[in-house]
């Protein structure tokens, strides 16, 4: 079968939308990808000029994504798309992820997966019935560095783990900026376009798969309490949970929205018998090693001393800045080798296979619901529940 590159399709993402442009950013990144056709707005002439600005072809710019999954199928199998990615808010994730896999086309799409549970667990039957691949942008665990860590703690380096601490504060829900012509802010604080958690469905997710990823431990407890800090405000902007893990360790999760002035400043420490190790977004190039024993070291992206797994995620020497776009850029092209692999009829390697996909996305939605039902419940644990 003739080596090509894979070709994507996108719904959402027009003019204007920023993780639109993030995505095409990332997989356009190592050369495996090729933008063919899009649906790119709820409103279709806005979708046709987006289209037309991104010179994809007039016959590739649809009005929906009923309109382009339909037509695309029959398309030619070197022509059509081969992957969908989807982009649009919360609420509008399930159905064209659904279209999509019961056409016979993989599926990239942002967290959280869908709008509930349920949903989630329906698109996980579907890529189990039929094979096809979903891969969901938990972005954090692209970072070379984060890979590293989670190699050093498979490795046993840090002993057995005895404690995740994990907190991602922003700032930019400190106001009611929803009501002051914020579009992203307008739908993330919107139950029916977002869900049932605002602060702990956008961000929280993001925290609990990171603490997951690099402890290679599942949740299976929590404590929640959740709050609505700033008055009018329709769902949390700000929460902290209490955390057990299936090793009997424990951990802290902190999301919040209304954090006056922070950016994106997540961070993870991760403790284990022999020491601990400490990873911040916001300067993602470093990993901090903490010894029982003996002086702390000081990990960089690009440097001969890294794991396998972190130079293969890594473009560029050390001391060259790498950061969320190619974080990004990471988790589309290990999807992309992944199903060229498969279409060629070869198995992926574990290098490969190495983003997150459908089952992450049924744990961030059964995190979500523990959360909610933790926060409004009298118990003190909460079982973490899929």
């Amino acid at each position: 079968m003739t080596n090509r590159k894979m070709r994507m399709g996108m719904v959402g993402g027009g003019k204007d939308a920023f993780i639109g442009a993030v995505h095409r950013i990332a997989a356009n990144m190592d050369g495996q990808v090729e933008f063919c056709c899009g649906a790119l707005s709820v409103n279709p002439e806005v979708g046709r000029e987006s289209g037309k600005a991104l010179f994809l072809d007039d016959d590739r710019i649809y009005s929906d994504y009923m309109e382009m999954i339909e037509k695309e199928s029959q398309l030619p199998e070197g022509v059509r798309m081969d992957f969908l990615t989807i982009v649009t808010p919360n609420f509008a994730h399930f159905a064209p992820a659904m279209m999509a896999l019961d056409h016979g086309f993989h599926v990239v799409i942002e967290k959280p997966i869908a709008l509930s549970l349920d949903e989630a667990k329906q698109l996980q039957q579907k890529v189990d019935e039929t094979g096809l691949v979903l891969c969901l942008t938990h972005t954090y665990s692209g970072y070379p560095m984060v890979k590293q860590a989670r190699q050093m703690v498979k490795e046993d380096k840090l002993g057995a783990i005895r404690k995740v601490m994990v907190e991602y504060p922003q700032g930019w829900l400190s106001t009611l900026t929803e009501k002051e012509g914020n579009s992203g802010a307008a739908w993330r604080t919107d139950p029916a376009k977002s869900g049932k958690s605002g602060s702990m469905g956008d961000i929280g997710t993001h925290a609990a798969q990171l603490a997951e990823y690099i402890s290679g431990l599942k949740i299976t407890k929590l404590c929640a309490d959740l709050n609505i800090v700033v008055p009018g405000r329709g769902l949390d902007d700000d929460g902290n949970v209490l955390l057990k893990f299936d090793n009997g360790s424990n951990g802290v999760l902190i999301a919040s929205q209304i954090a006056a002035g922070e950016e994106n400043a997540l961070k993870i420490k991760v403790y284990g018998e022999k020491g601990g190790l400490e990873w911040h977004q916001m300067e993602p190039n470093t990993l901090i090693l903490k010894w029982l024993d003996q002086p702390a070291q000081i990990y960089r992206t690009g440097n001969p001393y890294l794991s396998d797994i972190a130079k293969h995620n890594t473009r560029v020497p050390g001391g060259h800045p790498e950061g969320y776009l190619e974080a990004f850029g990471n988790i589309y092209r290990n999807f992309a080798l992944t199903i060229s692999a498969l279409r060629k009829g070869e198995q992926p390697t574990e290098a490969m296979l190495d983003f997150p996909r459908v089952e992450d996305g049924v744990r961030g939605m059964a995190f979500i619901d523990s959360v909610v039902a933790s926060s409004q419940s009298d118990l003190k644990w909460y079982d973490f529940t899929l």
